[in-house]
C-alpha cells in the first residue's frame, strides 16, 4: 500500500512538472515580439539584396513570397571574380532591441550554414554583428541567437573590442558565404525577439 501511494505521488509530481514546463514554454511564446511579419502584402518591400557584385563577384539571389506567411531567399553562390557571398537584409528601421534579448528564427533550409547579421549605423565598410547557424535539409528548425553571442565583423573578419549596443540595431540580415558554389534556398517563416525578463 505504501509503495502504491509513493507511485501515485511520483506520478502526480511528474504530471505537475510537465504542465509547468508546458506553461513556461507557452508563456515564452506569448512574450515573443515579431520583428517581421511575412503575411503582410508589403512585407518583401522591407528587404533588399546585397550580393558580392558590389565587389565584382557573380553570385545572384532574390527574395520571394514562398507562401502567404513565408519569405524565400534563394539564388546561386559563385566564387568567380573573388566573390563568394549572397545576402538579404531588411531596410533601415527602428527594431527596439534591448540587452538580454534573444533572436528566434524559424527556418527551413538546404543543409547549408548561413549567417545571421545585425547592422548598426557605422562608417566602417561591411560591418555587422554576426552569428552562424546550420540548417537541416528540408526540415523546419528554430534557431535561437542571444544578442550577447553575436560577434563584430568587417568583411567577415572579427573586429576586436566592439560591443553591441542593441538599441542601435536598425537592420537584420541573412547571408550565405560557405564557399560552396551552387544553388541555395532557405525559407523564413518568422523572425522574432524573445525578451529576457
Amino acid at each position: 500500500m505504501l509503495r502504491f501511494c509513493c507511485l501515485i505521488g511520483a506520478l502526480c509530481f511528474f504530471i505537475g512538472m510537465t504542465e509547468a514546463v508546458e506553461q513556461t514554454q507557452g508563456d515564452e511564446k506569448t512574450t515573443r515580439r515579431k520583428l517581421f511579419d511575412f503575411s503582410k502584402p508589403q512585407s518583401l518591400s522591407r528587404w533588399k539584396i546585397v550580393n558580392d557584385g558590389v565587389m565584382g563577384g557573380r553570385s545572384s539571389s532574390r527574395v520571394e513570397k514562398a507562401t502567404e506567411q513565408r519569405m524565400s531567399f534563394s539564388g546561386t553562390l559563385s566564387l568567380a571574380n573573388n566573390g563568394g557571398f549572397a545576402s538579404t537584409r531588411s531596410r533601415d528601421s527602428r527594431l527596439r532591441l534591448a540587452a538580454g534579448d534573444t533572436i528566434v528564427l524559424k527556418v527551413k533550409g538546404d543543409g547549408r550554414q548561413y549567417t545571421f547579421n545585425l547592422y548598426v549605423p557605422r562608417r566602417r565598410m561591411a560591418f555587422s554583428y554576426r552569428s552562424d547557424f546550420k540548417t537541416v535539409k528540408d526540415e523546419w528548425i528554430e534557431v535561437r541567437i542571444p544578442l550577447d553571442q553575436l560577434v563584430a565583423t568587417s568583411f567577415g573578419t572579427v573586429v576586436k573590442g566592439m560591443t553591441l549596443n542593441p538599441a542601435e540595431v536598425n537592420s537584420v540580415g541573412i547571408l550565405l558565404g560557405d564557399k560552396r558554389p551552387g544553388p541555395f534556398k532557405i525559407l523564413i517563416e518568422s523572425i522574432e525577439v524573445q525578451p529576457n525578463f
